[in-house]
């Protein structure tokens, strides 16, 4: 597999990073907003965003054990805390819509956890690495790669 020569327009890649920092501002949780990322880039098998979020946590203190464990968080006991749970719970039912809406109690469970601006910072963040996660595989921009 080679990466595909399709560029992304210039204007596209500026809106991109500036929704991408809007909704990481105030999220109150850069690690948090960090493992969200890695775990949608895991679900949609993203090894560019992946490789990248990876080292942006590493850089943020977020200790190996938890990067190993973030693609099984749920098997992962005390590793994750119950906010962090309920934010990848809600990384998931977003990030794989296509088995239905995200549950009442997947949503509910997140809602318990932040407050409603940062509850929709963080639906947004979901929405964005999803977005960049298509964006970078359907060109299959490589992990470390400078060709976005």
């Amino acid at each position: 597999m080679t990466a595909r020569t399709t560029h992304l327009d210039a204007e596209v890649r500026s809106a991109m990073l500036a929704l991408s920092a809007a909704a990481k501002r105030d999220l109150g949780d850069p690690a948090l907003a960090e493992l969200v990322q890695i775990r949608a880039s895991q679900l949609n098998r993203c090894a560019f965003c992946l490789d990248m979020h990876l080292e942006i946590a590493r850089k943020q203190g977020v200790s190996d054990r938890r990067l190993d464990l973030v693609a099984v968080w749920e098997e992962a006991g005390d590793v994750f805390d119950e906010r962090e749970r309920a934010a990848l719970a809600l990384t998931e039912a977003v990030t794989v819509l296509t088995d239905g809406f995200v549950p009442d109690e997947v949503y509910e469970r997140a809602a318990k956890h932040f407050e409603e601006d940062r509850l929709a910072r963080l639906i947004a963040l979901i929405t964005v690495i999803n977005s960049w996660n298509r964006l970078m595989v359907s060109r299959r921009i490589p992990p470390g790669s400078s060709r976005w």
